[in-house]
């Protein structure tokens, strides 16, 4: 039997908010829209493009029952080329910087911890280069 990891749904409450903020500060790349049902319980979501093949796929989904949905049920984590410029994005787009970046040799990166416009952390890593 052969199982995949293929997506993460994180909950929101203004989806084209979010959605503006993800594709300003990590450049993610709109790939479809769904309006469905989930246990009776309609919904909206946005699915991004994987940035590469094979990687999982990244949703926004919105109850449309739900005006606010929890933002500490997960922390997302994004790797980059630049903390500092991930946070300086983040900044510029609405989020908040919750823990300045810091080199954590013993794990080989160089960390940040940001939440979104509502509030979902955010853990930013950076490879530290080996010399």
């Amino acid at each position: 039997m052969q199982n995949n990891f293929g997506f993460t749904k994180l909950l929101v409450s203004d989806l084209e908010a979010t959605a503006t903020f993800y594709k300003t500060v990590c450049g993610l790349e709109e790939m479809a829209r769904v309006d469905e049902e989930i246990a009776g319980r309609q919904i909206s979501e946005i699915l991004f493009k994987p940035p590469y093949e094979g990687a999982a796929t990244f949703v926004l989904l919105k109850f449309l029952d739900t005006s606010a949905p929890s933002t500490a049920e997960v922390i997302l984590g994004f790797i980059t080329d630049s903390t500092d410029a991930f946070v300086e994005r983040t900044l510029g787009a609405g989020g908040t910087l919750v823990q300045e970046a810091r080199d954590m040799p013993a794990h080989g990166v160089r960390v940040a911890f940001v939440t979104d416009p509502e509030g979902h952390l955010i853990e930013v890593a950076q490879l530290l280069t080996q010399s």
